[in-house]
């Protein structure tokens, strides 16, 4: 067997650990938020020393991990479409194992393995590191599961795995878990309390990515702007912590610049906010540092305070104003996105003109909308009936895309004749003569590829635009290459 050495990241302890020869191959297919697209990244890390290869084939498959989300039932649906394709696999390979990770499985635990009889183990967020234990129980030919939530467990200390990399931008997790408890959200349940993750190790990664060429990363955690490192535990007991920790404490601010600092040639993005949480420090960093993308996903999920109230979101409706403003005046040039939620419990029309009024008051640059889907173990799903009809919620959810339509046309066009940076991520989705890339501001734009090479920070000429995407001609390289 050939061996590996890894850093622990505590401290400079090194262990050496035998690396089995790999010879087997993992599939692992992803839905949901970012952070499970980063989660597998893990996994597969995991078990690239359990002697496992990732491939993109299906049929080759030794082992086929899903990693799943719980936020909506659609996201449910899509999953159990995808088991009836593996299970159609697993008839001509029946020695294929097949897993099941994530949200979906810390929600379902061994009612999963009831219901979905090809099902081999279910595994939540925090027991990857079982991986191996769990693996070596299905080949006894026993059905394994470790749903077990953790106050510690961060990964902090995995080198992931990045799949299906374009090498040029990455996820770094810094939180896992939540203490909100919004009414509608399952995430609490599925990834318990909120920790964070040693910012020296966070950094280590940073270096990491840039040493290897990446030129962009995404902080990412269910709510990025409550990260607290105080040496270590959830935050729900930082009042319990010494004097000495609370003076050294790690705020969210204080890690982005940590991270701008540690490479100032790096573009550093983050996701997702939440309005109670997102602090002026948070915004006057972001300003400070130019490598800082000037964009925030600031989730609002309703206009109406009386549905904010219901939803437990710990902001009203003028607060909510109060925070665009400082976001606006301290950086002008600041691109803002948001998340709606469509026919909440008792939603009146009201509540939802006032959401429609919030939508025009702000003006987001895009967003993602959704109608309201109940999820069993939530506040909400326990003690609310989910009482607006079908054909309420589509009409709804369509005036708010419609809506929502318009203000990206109008938010677009304000880049028209400017020059704009962009990162050059990967070929036009509509033509292989022009490469695409993004904004600062998270706008994706496209231009003619001439001699620039994927990775290039190119100054863009943007002379025209969809709703949606900027287009234009590459003036040169930026000076921040």
């Amino acid at each position: 067997m050939e061996k590996t050495i890894d850093e622990t990241k505590q401290g400079q302890t090194l262990i050496i650990n035998p690396r089995k020869e790999n010879n087997k191959k993992l599939f692992i297919e992803s839905y949901g938020c970012a952070m499970n697209f980063s989660d597998s990244e893990i996994v597969a890390s995991i078990l690239s020393n359990e002697g496992f290869n990732t491939t993109q084939n299906l049929e080759d498959a030794d082992l086929v991990l899903v990693n799943t989300c719980s936020i909506r039932d659609k996201a449910e649906q899509t999953v159990r479409k995808r088991l009836e394709k593996y299970n159609a696999v697993k008839r001509i390979n029946p020695k294929m194992k097949v897993g099941v990770l994530g949200c979906m499985a810390e929600r379902l635990k061994t009612k999963f393995l009831e219901e979905e009889k090809i099902v081999d183990l279910v595994v939540g967020p925090d027991a990857y590191k079982d991986l191996p234990n769990l693996l070596a129980e299905v080949d006894k030919g026993r059905d394994a599961i470790n749903v077990i939530l953790s106050k510690e467990e961060t990964y902090g200390d995995i080198s992931p795995v990045r799949l299906n990399t374009n090498g040029v931008t990455a996820f770094v997790s810094i939180t896992r878990g939540c203490d909100n408890m919004c009414t509608f959200c399952v995430v609490p349940f599925t990834r318990g309390r909120e920790r964070s993750r040693d910012p020296q190790s966070i950094i280590e990664e940073v270096n990491d990515l840039w040493s290897k060429g990446y030129k962009e990363i995404t902080l990412l955690g269910q709510n990025v702007d409550s990260y607290l490192w105080y040496g270590g535990g959830l935050k729900k007991d930082f009042n319990k912590a010494s004097d000495f920790q609370k003076a050294t404490a790690v705020n969210f601010a204080n890690l982005l610049e940590l991270c701008a600092k540690a490479q100032p040639k790096m573009r550093i993005r983050f996701s997702t906010s939440n309005p109670q949480d997102l602090t002026l420090d948070v915004i006057e960093t972001m300003a400070k540092y130019d490598n800082i993308c000037k964009h925030i996903h600031l989730p609002v999920q309703s206009g109406s305070d009386r549905i904010l109230k219901a939803m437990n979101r710990l902001h009203t409706r003028e607060e909510y104003f109060e925070l665009i403003d400082n976001i606006r005046r301290i950086i002008p040039d600041c691109s803002i996105s948001q998340d709606l939620i469509a026919g909440f419990p008792t939603e009146t029309e009201q509540d939802h003109r006032d959401t429609l009024s919030l939508m025009e008051r702000v003006k987001y640059n895009f967003g993602y909308m959704y109608m309201y889907s109940e999820r069993p173990g939530t506040m909400a799903g326990r003690n609310m009936e989910d009482d607006i009809p079908e054909a309420t919620k589509k009409r709804r959810l369509a005036e708010i895309v419609s809506l929502q339509r318009e203000h990206c046309e109008l938010k677009t066009k304000e880049f028209l004749n400017t020059t704009v940076e962009v990162l050059i991520e990967r070929e036009s989705k509509k033509s292989d003569a022009e490469w695409s890339g993004r904004t600062s501001q998270n706008v994706v734009a496209v231009f003619p590829k001439e001699n620039y090479k994927i990775g290039d920070l190119v100054n863009v000429h943007i002379s025209d635009c969809t709703s949606a995407t900027l287009i234009g001609m590459a003036t040169g390289l930026s000076f921040n290459n």
